[in-house]
């Protein structure tokens, strides 16, 4: 038919008794990262705001067709699937070039540029170590929780503060400038863990000075030719 639900539970099928056969179980796994909008993450939706003066997010709408296939894989051929949303994430190995504050922030200090900061500052951002979030992926896969979980840290800091973190820590005497703010950035990215919390026994250790520091150690081990690279040409290590 020309049902979606009908195009899930076929792709489903497709692969579901291949994992039956090897007793397997799936692991679908989204960014949450792409979000627009979304003043808060629930733990049993994505969100809640507006979109309505925002473009359309191309990899947001292919999210909720690949979430569905995990839960059809569940319901319908009876599957072992387990659901993780993945919240921002950071740690040794990032790209510095990949668009978002972190990388951005410690490749303008590397550099000697100034900080760019888009509006005010105030929108705020949260950070999980990836350590942390490796732990809970794996304590997803071994559970017997089939629902979506947000994995991620809840610990929010306004971009303004976290780039004066970020001056600190390499002790550059770059300043930080401001810019207009893109249509579509986001004001708040902080996940709501309690599923996390309360099913799996998880919550993120590592806090952001500790991460922070150590993905600065990576970056700045590079060799200096590496931290103008396009990410297709940055190196991995």
């Amino acid at each position: 038919g020309n049902d979606w639900r009908d195009t899930i539970r076929y792709k489903s099928k497709n692969y579901c008794g291949w994992i039956q056969h090897c007793n397997g179980r799936i692991s679908q796994s989204a960014s949450m990262d792409a979000q627009n909008d979304w003043y808060s993450y629930g733990s049993d939706f994505f969100g809640c705001g507006s979109h309505d003066n925002f473009p359309i997010d191309i990899h947001n709408n292919q999210r909720h067709p690949c979430r569905g296939m995990g839960s059809g894989s569940y319901t319908f051929h009876h599957v072992e699937t387990r659901i993780i949303r993945i919240f921002n994430t950071y740690g040794p190995r990032m790209r510095l070039n990949d668009g978002r504050a972190l990388p951005a922030f410690i490749g303008q200090a590397l550099r000697g540029e100034d900080m760019t900061v888009f509006g005010d500052g105030s929108q705020t951002r949260s950070f999980c170590y990836v350590d942390d979030l490796v732990e809970g992926i794996y304590r997803l896969l071994l559970s017997d929780y089939t629902g979506p979980v947000n994995i991620g840290n809840p610990n929010e800091i306004s971009l303004k503060d976290f780039a004066e973190e970020v001056l600190k820590l390499t002790g550059n005497t770059v300043k930080i400038v401001y810019k207009e703010l893109p249509v579509d950035d986001p004001k708040q990215r902080q996940p709501d863990i309690t599923k996390a919390r309360t099913i799996l026994g998880w919550e993120p250790k590592v806090d952001r000075a500790e991460g922070l520091q150590k993905t600065y150690d990576y970056f700045k081990a590079l060799p200096p030719s590496e931290w103008t690279k396009l990410p297709k040409e940055f190196i991995s290590k």
